[in-house]
Formats: structure tokens, sequence, C-alpha cells
């Protein structure tokens, strides 16, 4: 019989203790027979039914809702994200070493569980996969899907984890906070940040935003920044316009910022295909 999500993911999370450090003293933690995460200082931290923990010091408000997280599954699920996986998972596999993967922003975890698959359809060494977001919503829906990973509600402010814990962090299409990414990479590790291209949903923008300056968009300041923390970078490009089903078009749209405050009847447009225009920024120390 299968254990129940929320202890099947406390064993998984005990295996994996030493990544976990307390977000209110820094003390190593333990993961508990009662399901809970805990450091010897009584900072305590349940796991929830989903398998997720909550590792929240402080109120948080997201403008995420369930809606966007269930849209956004369905469209990456649906493959229009391929190509990224792919280039992210072969920088992974070219590391030739057991992994472990830290995804900042992570939302409903579809992005590293696809990413995660890809690698063990590949590779014999082992891939430990962690999603953190500030956003409840997408990591109740992480823990409700996906099993065998790692998923916490926290903030990188106050990060629940060990320094030096990480091969790779992915940063994909969020926020940064350098600051905590260089904490916690492992010496050789990686961190992998996906921004938009000119390109990207460049069918949307037309759509959305035809003769403004919102139509174009540009990630020089993105990319700079990046290049201003790390030793060494490297920018790869991902572009590709592809098919897309009708009926992801007003999921896809849902999850976009584009499509938040436009009217339900643009959902019927007659889009065929949209373009997926991604630099995948790796940097070294």
């Amino acid at each position: 019989m299968a254990l129940p999500r929320k202890v099947a993911s406390a064993n998984y999370m005990s295996e994996n203790r030493a990544l976990f450090a307390c977000p209110v003293c820094g003390d190593e933690m333990t993961v508990t027979e009662d399901c809970s995460v805990a450091c010897d200082n009584r900072h305590s931290f349940d796991i929830a039914k989903q398998g997720y923990v909550n590792f929240m010091t402080h109120a948080a408000t997201s403008m995420y809702g369930k809606d966007l997280f269930e849209a956004r599954k369905l469209v990456i699920e649906s493959g229009l994200y391929a190509p990224m996986h792919t280039a992210i998972c072969d920088l992974l596999k070219q590391m030739n070493t057991n992994v472990a993967v830290l995804d900042t922003g992570c939302g409903e975890g579809s992005h590293l569980a696809s990413i995660k698959n890809k690698f063990q359809e590949q590779s014999d060494t082992s891939f430990v996969g962690v999603g953190i977001d500030i956003a409840k919503e997408g990591i109740i829906a992480a823990g409700r899907h996906y099993t065998d990973m790692i998923w916490c509600v926290g903030d990188l402010a106050k990060s629940p984890y060990q320094q030096e814990s990480f091969n790779a962090i992915l940063n994909i299409l969020s926020p940064a906070n350098y600051t905590e990414f260089k904490r916690l990479l492992k010496p050789n590790g990686l961190v992998i940040k996906v921004v938009p291209q000119s390109g990207y949903l460049q069918e949307l923008r037309a759509l959305f935003f035809a003769e403004s300056e919102k139509e174009s968009y540009s990630n020089e300041l993105i990319v700079e920044r990046f290049k201003e923390n790390f030793l060494e970078v490297e920018v790869k490009r991902i572009t590709q316009t592809i098919e897309i089903n009708k009926e992801l078009v007003p999921l896809l749209m849902h999850m976009t910022p584009m499509g938040w405050h436009q009217k339900s009847d643009v959902a019927a447009t007659n889009l065929t295909e949209i373009t997926i225009d991604l630099d995948i920024l790796i940097g070294k120390m």
C-alpha cells in the first residue's frame, strides 16, 4: 500500500535533511516522527497533507491564485517549453555528478518536474529537486501533483537551506536574489536564469499592445545585472514558433500578466501559433 503523501514527503525530506537550515535561527534541522521539520531551538514547521512545508516566518501576499497555477501547469505540460527544459537538462548532465537543484519561484513546480523527468530518462546520476515560492497556492499544487520532490513555501530573504547546498539554482522567468543564490551554490555550481528575449509571446503582445512601447521587449538590463554578479557567464538563446492548440490560448493568457486585465472576448482570438523566445543565462562563480 502506498504511503500517505504527507508521510512519503516526510521520509524524502528526512533523506535530504542536510539541505535544511532553520529560517529563524539558521540551525540544522531534522524531520520528526510527527511529520514536522524542526531545529534544536524548537522552531518547527509542519508538513502539510499535500506534502509541502511552509517555512514562512512572516505574513506575505501573492497576486497569483489557484486558477493561474492550474493554467500554468496545463500550458507547461503541453510541451511549449520543452526546448528550454531540454537545454537546462543538458547543462545539468554536463556536470557529471549527482545533482541537487533548487528552483526559485517555482510556482506549481511544472518546469522543475519536467526537467527532472528528462534528466532521469537520460542519466544514471541522481536528481534531488527542490522548489521554493512565496505563493502558497502554487506550492500546494506542486505538492499535490509531483512526488519525490521537496516543495517549500518560503522567502529567499530568509531561505530554509544550508549554504553551499545546491549544484544548480534555477530562476525561470522570476525575480532573482543573487546574494542568496551565491550563498546556496556549491563550488563549481551553476545559476541558470531564464529571461524573455525580444520575440517572447510576440503574438500576444501584438494583440494586447499593438503600436505601443509594450509591443517590443528588451532584457538588456536584466542580462547586464546577471553579468555583474558572476565571473563567468554564458548565454544560450532558445527560440521557436510553435503551433498552439486553441484550447491553450486562454490558459496562456491567464498565466501571463498581459492577459490579466483583458476582456474575456479576447480569449476567442484565432491565434494558432506562439513564439517561445528565451535567453538562458548560465552563471559561474
